[in-house]
């Protein structure tokens, strides 16, 4: 699931404010893509699991687009990199919401 906000409703940098909603970073070894998770327990699985982009709309006006989904368990096999993920649910569904509450309102649209 997919939440899009413009840059003036987050209070600080999107890296940052993921880590206020409780993320950490994980940099992937193979690729050496950046994205973070919120675990539920001490385990690594199930977690939370999200990218982010910025975009620029034709006015020059940046926004930042979450791409949210719940990640089940690790890959199977070495060397494998697709897993038991869920993108939409119940669970991904509240945790949208809950990013939803700490987005500042947009003044100025």
């Amino acid at each position: 699931m997919k939440l899009i906000v413009r840059r003036n409703q987050l209070a600080e940098n999107p890296e940052m404010w993921l880590r206020s909603a409780g993320y950490v970073m994980i940099n992937d070894r193979l690729s050496g893509q950046l994205s973070y998770a919120r675990r539920f327990s001490r385990d690594f699985y199930p977690r939370f699991h999200l990218y982010f982009t910025v975009e620029k709309d034709s006015k020059g006006q940046e926004f930042i687009i979450f791409n949210l989904h719940l990640d089940q368990k690790q890959p199977g096999y070495e060397g494998q990199n697709r897993h038991n993920a869920e993108y939409d649910g119940e669970l991904v569904e509240a945790e949208l919401k809950r990013l939803k509450t700490l987005v500042l309102p947009d003044f100025f649209n």
